[in-house]
Protein backbone atom coordinates (compact mmCIF):
# COMPACT_ATOMS: atom_id res chain seq x y z
CA UNK A 1 0.00 0.00 0.00
CA UNK A 2 0.79 3.69 -0.60
CA UNK A 3 3.37 4.96 2.18
CA UNK A 4 4.19 1.66 3.99
CA UNK A 5 7.99 0.09 3.18
CA UNK A 6 8.38 -3.83 3.73
CA UNK A 7 10.00 -4.60 6.98
CA UNK A 8 13.34 -5.06 5.55
CA UNK A 9 13.60 -2.15 3.27
CA UNK A 10 16.56 0.26 3.81
CA UNK A 11 15.17 3.18 5.14
CA UNK A 12 13.13 1.27 8.00
CA UNK A 13 16.79 0.13 9.09
CA UNK A 14 18.47 3.54 8.38
CA UNK A 15 15.78 5.55 10.46
CA UNK A 16 15.72 3.00 13.20
CA UNK A 17 18.14 4.78 15.49
CA UNK A 18 15.56 7.72 15.19
CA UNK A 19 13.17 5.50 17.44
CA UNK A 20 12.47 6.42 20.67
CA UNK A 21 14.70 5.06 23.62
CA UNK A 22 11.78 3.33 25.58
CA UNK A 23 11.17 0.68 22.70
CA UNK A 24 13.59 -2.09 22.77
CA UNK A 25 16.49 -2.12 20.27
CA UNK A 26 16.51 -4.50 17.32
CA UNK A 27 18.83 -7.44 17.56
CA UNK A 28 22.22 -6.65 16.10
CA UNK A 29 22.12 -7.50 12.21
CA UNK A 30 24.15 -6.72 8.83
CA UNK A 31 22.60 -4.26 7.27
CA UNK A 32 20.79 -5.41 4.09
CA UNK A 33 22.72 -4.59 1.17
CA UNK A 34 21.07 -1.78 -0.21
CA UNK A 35 21.51 0.28 3.33
CA UNK A 36 24.70 1.01 1.68
CA UNK A 37 22.68 3.04 -0.79
CA UNK A 38 21.36 5.49 1.77
CA UNK A 39 22.56 8.60 2.16
CA UNK A 40 24.03 9.93 5.14
CA UNK A 41 24.71 13.27 6.30
CA UNK A 42 28.81 13.16 5.58
CA UNK A 43 27.79 12.60 1.51
CA UNK A 44 26.31 16.05 2.08
CA UNK A 45 28.74 18.24 4.16
CA UNK A 46 32.02 17.03 4.12
CA UNK A 47 34.51 17.20 6.75
CA UNK A 48 36.78 19.91 5.25
CA UNK A 49 33.47 22.33 5.03
CA UNK A 50 32.69 22.11 8.43
CA UNK A 51 33.32 24.49 11.29
CA UNK A 52 32.29 22.96 14.14
CA UNK A 53 29.82 19.99 14.74
CA UNK A 54 27.71 18.86 17.24
CA UNK A 55 25.79 15.21 17.27
CA UNK A 56 26.43 12.39 14.84
CA UNK A 57 27.86 12.50 11.65
CA UNK A 58 26.83 9.24 9.93
CA UNK A 59 23.25 9.25 10.03
CA UNK A 60 20.98 9.16 7.50
CA UNK A 61 19.21 11.67 5.32
CA UNK A 62 15.98 11.64 3.28
CA UNK A 63 16.15 15.09 1.82
CA UNK A 64 17.27 18.30 1.84
CA UNK A 65 15.00 21.63 2.44
CA UNK A 66 15.36 25.43 3.03
CA UNK A 67 11.76 26.02 3.93
CA UNK A 68 11.11 24.70 7.72
CA UNK A 69 7.75 24.08 6.13
CA UNK A 70 8.92 22.01 4.10
CA UNK A 71 10.63 19.49 6.17
CA UNK A 72 9.85 15.86 6.71
CA UNK A 73 11.05 13.41 8.94
CA UNK A 74 14.95 12.83 8.80
CA UNK A 75 15.44 15.80 6.21
CA UNK A 76 18.61 18.26 6.23
CA UNK A 77 17.54 21.68 7.27
CA UNK A 78 19.77 24.80 5.44
CA UNK A 79 19.30 27.91 7.41
CA UNK A 80 19.77 30.56 4.64
CA UNK A 81 20.43 34.02 5.98
CA UNK A 82 17.42 36.01 3.87
CA UNK A 83 16.71 39.89 3.54
CA UNK A 84 14.16 40.19 5.93
CA UNK A 85 14.09 37.31 8.02
CA UNK A 86 17.15 34.76 9.42
CA UNK A 87 16.48 31.09 8.70
CA UNK A 88 18.34 30.41 12.08
CA UNK A 89 14.95 31.50 13.61
CA UNK A 90 13.28 28.68 12.01
CA UNK A 91 15.94 25.94 13.38
CA UNK A 92 13.31 25.07 16.20
CA UNK A 93 10.43 24.88 13.54
CA UNK A 94 12.26 22.82 11.45
CA UNK A 95 13.23 20.08 13.77
CA UNK A 96 10.01 19.82 14.93
CA UNK A 97 8.74 18.58 11.74
CA UNK A 98 11.44 16.16 11.87
CA UNK A 99 14.74 17.39 10.79
CA UNK A 100 17.51 15.02 11.64
CA UNK A 101 20.30 17.79 10.83
CA UNK A 102 20.75 21.28 10.60
CA UNK A 103 23.74 23.39 8.86
CA UNK A 104 24.08 26.79 9.50
CA UNK A 105 26.42 30.00 9.82
CA UNK A 106 26.27 29.58 14.04
CA UNK A 107 25.42 27.26 16.61
CA UNK A 108 21.92 27.53 18.44
CA UNK A 109 22.12 28.42 21.53
CA UNK A 110 19.86 26.22 22.92
CA UNK A 111 20.62 23.03 20.19
CA UNK A 112 18.05 20.66 20.32
CA UNK A 113 19.22 16.68 21.75
CA UNK A 114 19.00 13.91 19.05
CA UNK A 115 19.71 16.42 16.56
CA UNK A 116 23.47 16.92 14.26
CA UNK A 117 24.17 20.45 14.18
CA UNK A 118 26.81 21.83 11.61
CA UNK A 119 28.72 25.33 11.33
CA UNK A 120 29.60 26.01 8.03
CA UNK A 121 31.81 29.49 6.65
CA UNK A 122 29.19 30.06 3.99
CA UNK A 123 25.76 28.18 4.64
CA UNK A 124 24.69 29.06 0.62
CA UNK A 125 27.60 27.32 -0.20
CA UNK A 126 27.17 24.74 1.46
CA UNK A 127 23.60 24.40 0.16
CA UNK A 128 25.01 24.29 -3.65
CA UNK A 129 27.46 21.65 -2.83
CA UNK A 130 25.14 19.33 -1.08
CA UNK A 131 22.16 19.69 -3.40
CA UNK A 132 24.71 18.59 -6.47
CA UNK A 133 25.85 15.68 -4.38
CA UNK A 134 22.45 15.15 -3.52
CA UNK A 135 21.16 15.35 -7.45
CA UNK A 136 24.22 13.47 -8.70
CA UNK A 137 25.72 16.24 -10.50
CA UNK A 138 23.58 17.11 -13.08
CA UNK A 139 25.90 19.50 -14.38
CA UNK A 140 28.50 16.62 -15.25
CA UNK A 141 25.88 15.32 -17.41
CA UNK A 142 24.80 18.59 -19.83
CA UNK A 143 26.66 20.87 -22.28
CA UNK A 144 26.18 24.03 -20.20
CA UNK A 145 25.91 27.33 -20.74
CA UNK A 146 25.67 30.39 -18.36
CA UNK A 147 24.71 33.69 -19.16
CA UNK A 148 25.54 36.60 -16.93
CA UNK A 149 25.88 40.27 -16.65
CA UNK A 150 23.80 43.63 -15.97
CA UNK A 151 22.04 43.26 -19.27
CA UNK A 152 21.00 41.21 -21.97
CA UNK A 153 21.13 37.52 -20.26
CA UNK A 154 17.78 36.91 -20.70
CA UNK A 155 17.75 37.64 -24.49
CA UNK A 156 20.86 35.81 -24.83
CA UNK A 157 19.87 32.52 -23.23
CA UNK A 158 16.97 32.43 -25.39
CA UNK A 159 18.64 32.99 -28.01
CA UNK A 160 21.45 30.40 -27.71
CA UNK A 161 18.93 27.47 -26.96
CA UNK A 162 17.12 28.62 -29.89
CA UNK A 163 20.64 28.36 -32.27
CA UNK A 164 21.86 24.55 -30.47
CA UNK A 165 18.13 23.65 -31.05
CA UNK A 166 18.40 20.39 -33.30
CA UNK A 167 17.57 16.93 -32.64
CA UNK A 168 18.03 16.90 -29.14
CA UNK A 169 16.37 18.72 -26.34
CA UNK A 170 17.83 22.11 -24.86
CA UNK A 171 17.09 22.98 -21.28
CA UNK A 172 16.71 26.41 -20.36
CA UNK A 173 16.44 28.06 -16.73
CA UNK A 174 15.37 31.66 -16.91
CA UNK A 175 13.52 34.64 -15.97
CA UNK A 176 10.76 33.70 -18.39
CA UNK A 177 10.00 29.42 -18.07
CA UNK A 178 12.23 27.13 -17.18
CA UNK A 179 12.20 24.44 -20.05
CA UNK A 180 12.67 20.82 -18.77
CA UNK A 181 13.02 18.82 -21.93
CA UNK A 182 9.51 16.86 -21.34
CA UNK A 183 7.96 20.24 -20.15
CA UNK A 184 8.13 23.89 -19.64
CA UNK A 185 7.30 25.68 -16.48
CA UNK A 186 6.96 29.14 -15.96
CA UNK A 187 9.79 31.09 -13.94
CA UNK A 188 9.83 31.66 -10.65
CA UNK A 189 12.95 33.95 -10.61
CA UNK A 190 16.04 34.23 -13.13
CA UNK A 191 18.25 32.21 -11.01
CA UNK A 192 16.41 30.42 -8.12
CA UNK A 193 17.94 28.85 -5.43
CA UNK A 194 20.36 25.87 -5.39
CA UNK A 195 18.35 23.30 -4.47
CA UNK A 196 15.69 23.80 -7.29
CA UNK A 197 18.56 25.12 -9.93
CA UNK A 198 20.31 21.41 -9.71
CA UNK A 199 16.94 19.91 -9.02
CA UNK A 200 15.86 21.86 -12.41
CA UNK A 201 19.20 20.45 -13.60
CA UNK A 202 18.23 16.78 -12.94
CA UNK A 203 14.95 16.87 -14.80
CA UNK A 204 16.55 18.37 -18.16
CA UNK A 205 19.16 15.19 -17.60
CA UNK A 206 16.51 12.87 -16.81
CA UNK A 207 14.38 13.89 -19.99
CA UNK A 208 17.25 13.70 -22.43
CA UNK A 209 18.22 17.12 -22.21
CA UNK A 210 22.06 16.57 -23.11
CA UNK A 211 22.72 20.96 -23.18
CA UNK A 212 21.62 23.83 -21.30
CA UNK A 213 21.18 27.64 -20.93
CA UNK A 214 21.02 28.70 -17.27
CA UNK A 215 20.59 32.60 -16.78
CA UNK A 216 23.41 33.54 -13.51
CA UNK A 217 21.56 36.69 -12.10
CA UNK A 218 24.29 38.69 -9.94
CA UNK A 219 22.14 38.09 -6.93
CA UNK A 220 22.36 34.72 -7.72
CA UNK A 221 26.51 34.68 -7.51
CA UNK A 222 26.99 36.89 -4.50
CA UNK A 223 24.51 34.23 -2.69
CA UNK A 224 26.71 31.77 -3.99
CA UNK A 225 23.38 29.85 -5.15
CA UNK A 226 25.43 28.12 -8.11
CA UNK A 227 28.84 27.34 -6.09
CA UNK A 228 30.44 24.57 -7.93
CA UNK A 229 28.36 24.44 -11.19
CA UNK A 230 30.47 22.99 -13.77
CA UNK A 231 29.90 25.25 -17.24
CA UNK A 232 31.10 24.20 -20.64
CA UNK A 233 30.89 28.27 -21.71
CA UNK A 234 30.23 31.24 -19.75
CA UNK A 235 28.86 34.50 -21.29
CA UNK A 236 29.54 37.52 -20.16
CA UNK A 237 27.06 40.28 -21.44
CA UNK A 238 28.48 43.52 -19.68
CA UNK A 239 26.89 46.37 -18.34
CA UNK A 240 28.80 46.55 -14.74
CA UNK A 241 28.81 50.40 -14.60
CA UNK A 242 24.87 50.58 -15.08
CA UNK A 243 24.64 48.70 -12.04
CA UNK A 244 24.69 51.43 -9.43
CA UNK A 245 25.22 55.47 -9.71
CA UNK A 246 29.21 54.82 -7.54
CA UNK A 247 32.27 53.53 -9.15
CA UNK A 248 32.21 51.12 -6.09
CA UNK A 249 29.23 49.41 -6.96
CA UNK A 250 30.69 48.92 -10.50
CA UNK A 251 33.21 47.17 -8.65
CA UNK A 252 31.16 45.23 -6.61
CA UNK A 253 29.41 43.90 -9.64
CA UNK A 254 32.68 43.25 -11.28
CA UNK A 255 33.99 41.40 -8.55
CA UNK A 256 30.85 39.05 -8.54
CA UNK A 257 31.16 38.23 -11.70
CA UNK A 258 34.85 37.58 -11.68
CA UNK A 259 34.85 34.57 -9.26
CA UNK A 260 33.06 33.06 -11.71
CA UNK A 261 35.03 33.39 -14.79
CA UNK A 262 37.76 32.91 -12.48
CA UNK A 263 36.55 29.72 -10.62
CA UNK A 264 36.72 31.08 -7.64
CA UNK A 265 33.74 29.48 -6.05
CA UNK A 266 34.06 25.96 -8.67
CA UNK A 267 35.65 24.83 -12.02
CA UNK A 268 36.78 26.74 -13.67
CA UNK A 269 34.58 27.51 -17.59
CA UNK A 270 36.06 25.37 -20.29
CA UNK A 271 35.02 29.04 -22.70
CA UNK A 272 34.33 32.30 -21.68
CA UNK A 273 32.32 34.34 -24.30
CA UNK A 274 33.31 38.51 -23.58
CA UNK A 275 31.43 41.59 -24.53
CA UNK A 276 34.70 43.83 -25.00
CA UNK A 277 32.12 46.59 -26.61
CA UNK A 278 31.87 46.90 -23.13
CA UNK A 279 34.79 48.26 -20.24
CA UNK A 280 34.26 45.28 -17.32
CA UNK A 281 34.72 43.15 -20.41
CA UNK A 282 37.81 44.41 -21.65
CA UNK A 283 39.43 43.88 -18.31
CA UNK A 284 37.75 40.82 -17.57
CA UNK A 285 38.95 38.79 -20.86
CA UNK A 286 42.61 40.79 -20.20
CA UNK A 287 42.36 39.29 -16.82
CA UNK A 288 41.49 35.68 -18.20
CA UNK A 289 44.06 35.43 -20.44
CA UNK A 290 46.96 36.23 -18.45
CA UNK A 291 45.77 34.85 -15.36
CA UNK A 292 43.31 31.74 -16.29
CA UNK A 293 44.96 29.75 -19.11
CA UNK A 294 42.46 26.74 -18.62
CA UNK A 295 39.51 28.95 -19.65
CA UNK A 296 39.55 29.22 -23.97
CA UNK A 297 38.46 33.31 -24.43
CA UNK A 298 36.08 33.98 -27.31
CA UNK A 299 35.50 38.00 -27.32
CA UNK A 300 32.53 39.50 -29.27
CA UNK A 301 31.22 43.04 -30.39
CA UNK A 302 31.75 45.82 -32.73
CA UNK A 303 34.75 46.49 -31.77
CA UNK A 304 37.14 45.42 -34.85
CA UNK A 305 39.55 43.37 -32.25
CA UNK A 306 36.35 40.70 -31.85
CA UNK A 307 36.58 37.41 -32.11
CA UNK A 308 33.04 37.56 -33.26
CA UNK A 309 31.82 40.73 -34.28
CA UNK A 310 29.49 42.56 -36.41
CA UNK A 311 30.05 45.83 -39.19
CA UNK A 312 27.94 47.43 -41.18
CA UNK A 313 25.08 48.10 -38.53
CA UNK A 314 21.81 49.46 -39.93
CA UNK A 315 18.65 49.10 -37.42
CA UNK A 316 14.93 50.24 -37.65
CA UNK A 317 11.97 49.39 -35.62
CA UNK A 318 11.39 46.71 -37.87
CA UNK A 319 14.66 44.78 -37.55
CA UNK A 320 18.37 44.50 -37.37
CA UNK A 321 21.17 44.20 -40.24
CA UNK A 322 24.47 43.63 -39.76
CA UNK A 323 27.71 41.70 -41.39
CA UNK A 324 28.59 38.83 -38.95
CA UNK A 325 32.27 38.03 -39.18
CA UNK A 326 34.14 35.41 -36.82
CA UNK A 327 37.10 33.19 -37.52
CA UNK A 328 36.67 31.80 -40.29
CA UNK A 329 33.51 33.18 -41.62
CA UNK A 330 31.54 36.27 -43.02
CA UNK A 331 27.39 36.20 -43.26
CA UNK A 332 24.86 38.90 -43.64
CA UNK A 333 22.52 38.86 -41.18
CA UNK A 334 18.85 40.20 -40.37
CA UNK A 335 16.81 39.90 -37.66
CA UNK A 336 13.64 41.00 -36.19
CA UNK A 337 14.93 41.88 -33.11
CA UNK A 338 15.20 46.08 -32.13
CA UNK A 339 17.91 48.04 -31.65
CA UNK A 340 21.60 47.64 -31.17
CA UNK A 341 22.09 46.26 -27.88
CA UNK A 342 19.69 43.13 -29.67
CA UNK A 343 22.75 42.94 -32.11
CA UNK A 344 25.33 42.61 -28.94
CA UNK A 345 22.72 39.88 -27.70
CA UNK A 346 23.33 37.81 -31.11
CA UNK A 347 26.73 38.33 -30.87
CA UNK A 348 26.69 36.87 -27.65
CA UNK A 349 24.74 33.47 -28.61
CA UNK A 350 26.54 33.06 -31.47
CA UNK A 351 29.83 33.01 -29.47
CA UNK A 352 27.92 30.87 -27.21
CA UNK A 353 27.48 28.57 -30.07
CA UNK A 354 30.88 28.35 -31.10
CA UNK A 355 32.44 27.94 -27.71
CA UNK A 356 30.50 24.77 -27.77
CA UNK A 357 31.90 23.80 -30.91
CA UNK A 358 28.68 24.49 -32.94
CA UNK A 359 29.28 25.60 -36.93
CA UNK A 360 28.22 29.07 -38.14
CA UNK A 361 27.23 27.83 -41.12
CA UNK A 362 25.32 25.60 -40.00
CA UNK A 363 23.57 27.34 -37.22
CA UNK A 364 23.02 31.10 -37.55
CA UNK A 365 20.39 30.41 -40.53
CA UNK A 366 18.23 29.58 -37.47
CA UNK A 367 18.35 33.68 -36.54
CA UNK A 368 15.48 33.79 -39.17
CA UNK A 369 13.31 31.72 -37.30
CA UNK A 370 13.46 32.99 -33.93
CA UNK A 371 10.36 33.96 -32.25
CA UNK A 372 11.32 36.69 -29.96
CA UNK A 373 11.80 36.73 -26.30
CA UNK A 374 8.03 37.08 -24.44
CA UNK A 375 7.85 40.45 -23.18
CA UNK A 376 11.57 41.85 -24.29
CA UNK A 377 10.58 44.49 -26.66
CA UNK A 378 7.62 41.97 -27.47
CA UNK A 379 5.40 43.55 -30.86
CA UNK A 380 1.80 43.91 -30.40
CA UNK A 381 0.19 44.20 -33.95
CA UNK A 382 -3.34 44.33 -34.11
CA UNK A 383 -4.10 46.94 -37.08
CA UNK A 384 -2.82 49.92 -35.44
CA UNK A 385 -0.50 52.56 -37.33
CA UNK A 386 2.07 53.11 -34.03
CA UNK A 387 4.60 50.71 -33.24
CA UNK A 388 3.88 49.12 -30.05
CA UNK A 389 6.15 46.99 -27.95
CA UNK A 390 5.66 45.48 -24.54
CA UNK A 391 8.98 45.49 -22.33
CA UNK A 392 10.03 44.25 -19.11
CA UNK A 393 12.55 46.95 -18.41
CA UNK A 394 12.25 47.96 -14.90
CA UNK A 395 15.31 49.60 -13.65
CA UNK A 396 16.65 52.97 -14.59
CA UNK A 397 19.73 51.61 -16.49
CA UNK A 398 17.48 49.46 -18.15
CA UNK A 399 14.75 52.43 -19.10
CA UNK A 400 17.70 54.57 -20.30
CA UNK A 401 19.06 52.03 -22.52
CA UNK A 402 16.27 50.46 -23.74
CA UNK A 403 14.36 54.00 -24.85
CA UNK A 404 18.18 55.50 -26.21
CA UNK A 405 17.75 52.90 -28.89
CA UNK A 406 14.25 53.87 -29.82
CA UNK A 407 14.32 57.26 -29.54
CA UNK A 408 17.04 57.31 -32.52
CA UNK A 409 15.01 54.48 -34.43
CA UNK A 410 11.57 56.36 -34.00
CA UNK A 411 10.27 58.81 -36.58
CA UNK A 412 7.31 60.26 -34.81
CA UNK A 413 7.12 60.35 -30.97
CA UNK A 414 8.50 58.29 -28.16
CA UNK A 415 5.60 57.24 -25.68
CA UNK A 416 5.82 55.36 -22.43
CA UNK A 417 4.20 53.71 -20.11
CA UNK A 418 5.92 52.80 -16.60
CA UNK A 419 5.48 52.78 -13.14
CA UNK A 420 7.26 51.65 -9.77
CA UNK A 421 7.13 48.17 -8.17
CA UNK A 422 6.00 48.78 -4.29
CA UNK A 423 8.31 47.55 -1.19
CA UNK A 424 11.22 47.42 -2.62
CA UNK A 425 14.02 50.26 -4.31
CA UNK A 426 12.19 53.48 -2.72
CA UNK A 427 15.61 55.49 -3.74
CA UNK A 428 15.39 54.51 -7.23
CA UNK A 429 12.10 55.75 -8.05
CA UNK A 430 13.09 59.32 -8.81
CA UNK A 431 15.77 58.30 -11.49
CA UNK A 432 13.31 55.87 -12.98
CA UNK A 433 11.36 59.23 -13.98
CA UNK A 434 14.07 61.01 -14.95
CA UNK A 435 15.21 58.30 -17.17
CA UNK A 436 11.96 58.05 -18.69
CA UNK A 437 11.66 61.85 -19.44
CA UNK A 438 14.79 61.74 -20.91
CA UNK A 439 13.80 60.32 -24.00
CA UNK A 440 10.29 60.34 -23.94
CA UNK A 441 8.40 62.95 -25.90
CA UNK A 442 5.28 62.03 -23.12
CA UNK A 443 4.84 59.37 -20.50
CA UNK A 444 2.15 58.11 -18.71
CA UNK A 445 3.07 57.11 -15.30
CA UNK A 446 1.15 53.95 -13.51
CA UNK A 447 0.65 51.62 -11.16
CA UNK A 448 3.07 48.50 -11.89
CA UNK A 449 3.03 46.12 -9.11
CA UNK A 450 2.00 48.17 -5.82
CA UNK A 451 2.15 45.02 -3.97
CA UNK A 452 0.81 46.16 -0.25
CA UNK A 453 2.34 50.07 -0.63
CA UNK A 454 -0.01 52.43 -1.68
CA UNK A 455 0.09 53.81 -5.27
CA UNK A 456 0.10 57.40 -4.07
CA UNK A 457 3.25 56.84 -1.97
CA UNK A 458 4.79 55.38 -5.06
CA UNK A 459 4.15 58.23 -7.40
CA UNK A 460 4.87 61.04 -4.46
CA UNK A 461 8.40 59.04 -4.76
CA UNK A 462 8.88 59.11 -7.96
CA UNK A 463 7.38 63.08 -8.42
CA UNK A 464 10.78 63.86 -7.21
CA UNK A 465 12.37 63.18 -10.52
CA UNK A 466 10.12 64.82 -12.84
CA UNK A 467 11.83 67.07 -15.37
CA UNK A 468 9.42 67.85 -17.12
CA UNK A 469 5.90 68.21 -15.70
CA UNK A 470 4.42 69.14 -19.03
CA UNK A 471 4.94 65.66 -20.61
CA UNK A 472 4.31 63.36 -18.03
CA UNK A 473 0.64 62.51 -16.66
CA UNK A 474 -0.25 60.40 -13.25
CA UNK A 475 -2.78 57.39 -14.01
CA UNK A 476 -3.11 55.04 -10.94
CA UNK A 477 -5.24 52.33 -13.25
CA UNK A 478 -2.46 50.49 -15.63
CA UNK A 479 -5.32 49.45 -18.23
CA UNK A 480 -6.47 53.03 -18.62
CA UNK A 481 -2.99 54.43 -18.46
CA UNK A 482 -2.47 52.45 -21.46
CA UNK A 483 -6.09 53.15 -23.02
CA UNK A 484 -4.39 56.70 -23.39
CA UNK A 485 -0.92 56.09 -24.68
CA UNK A 486 -2.80 54.01 -27.50
CA UNK A 487 -5.18 56.70 -28.02
CA UNK A 488 -2.56 59.39 -28.31
CA UNK A 489 -0.60 57.22 -30.50
CA UNK A 490 -0.15 58.06 -34.25
CA UNK A 491 1.34 56.90 -37.48
CA UNK A 492 5.02 57.24 -37.35
CA UNK A 493 5.14 56.54 -33.46
CA UNK A 494 6.53 54.17 -31.20
CA UNK A 495 4.54 53.45 -28.03
CA UNK A 496 6.62 51.39 -25.01
CA UNK A 497 4.72 49.35 -22.24
CA UNK A 498 7.51 49.02 -19.94
CA UNK A 499 8.37 47.00 -16.01
CA UNK A 500 6.27 44.35 -16.69
CA UNK A 501 7.17 42.29 -19.72
CA UNK A 502 5.78 38.68 -19.60
CA UNK A 503 3.98 39.05 -16.73
CA UNK A 504 0.36 37.79 -16.51
CA UNK A 505 -0.59 38.98 -13.27
CA UNK A 506 -0.52 42.60 -11.20
CA UNK A 507 -0.13 42.34 -7.64
CA UNK A 508 -2.13 44.74 -5.94
CA UNK A 509 -2.43 45.03 -1.94
CA UNK A 510 -1.00 40.41 -1.54
CA UNK A 511 -3.38 39.98 -3.74
CA UNK A 512 -2.37 38.52 -7.54
CA UNK A 513 -5.00 39.74 -10.12
CA UNK A 514 -4.72 38.75 -13.97
CA UNK A 515 -2.92 41.40 -16.07
CA UNK A 516 -0.87 40.80 -19.09
CA UNK A 517 0.15 44.03 -21.09
CA UNK A 518 0.48 42.43 -23.89
CA UNK A 519 -3.56 41.06 -24.00
CA UNK A 520 -4.38 44.28 -22.59
CA UNK A 521 -3.32 46.09 -25.43
CA UNK A 522 -4.97 43.35 -28.19
CA UNK A 523 -8.29 43.84 -25.86
CA UNK A 524 -7.82 48.21 -26.11
CA UNK A 525 -6.94 47.89 -30.10
CA UNK A 526 -9.68 45.21 -31.11
CA UNK A 527 -12.33 48.19 -32.58
CA UNK A 528 -9.04 49.64 -33.98
CA UNK A 529 -8.68 46.26 -36.04
CA UNK A 530 -12.49 45.69 -36.73
CA UNK A 531 -12.52 49.38 -38.02
CA UNK A 532 -9.53 48.64 -40.37
CA UNK A 533 -11.20 45.48 -41.86
CA UNK A 534 -13.84 46.84 -42.50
Amino acid sequence: MIGYLPRDHALIHAFARLAPASRAPRAAAAAPKGFRQVPRLSDYVRGEEILAAKGLRERAISGLAVDSRRVGPGMLFFALPGRHRDGAEFIADAVGRGAVAVVSERMPALPSAGVTYLQVADVRAALARAAQRHFKFPDRDLALVGVTGMRGKTCVAHLTKHLLNGDRRIGLIGSVHYALGARTVPSTGTTPEALEVYGLMAQMRDAGCRQAVIELSGLALEQRRVSALALDVAVFTGGCAESGESNGDSEAAYRRFIRLFAGLDGPVPKVAAVNVDDAAGRRLAAHLVAEVPATRVVTFGEDPAAGVRADAVTCDLGRSRFRLVWPGGTKLIETPLVGRFNVANVLAAVAAAIGLGRDPAVFLSKLRTFPGVPGRLERVAAGQAATVLVDSAHTAAELRRTLAALRTLTAGRLLVVFGCGGNRERAGRPDMTRAVQAHADFAFATADNPRSEGVARIFADMRAGVTAPSRITWIEDRRRAIGYALELARPGDCVVIAGKGHENCQEVSDTMFPFDDRQVVRELLAPVAVGAAS
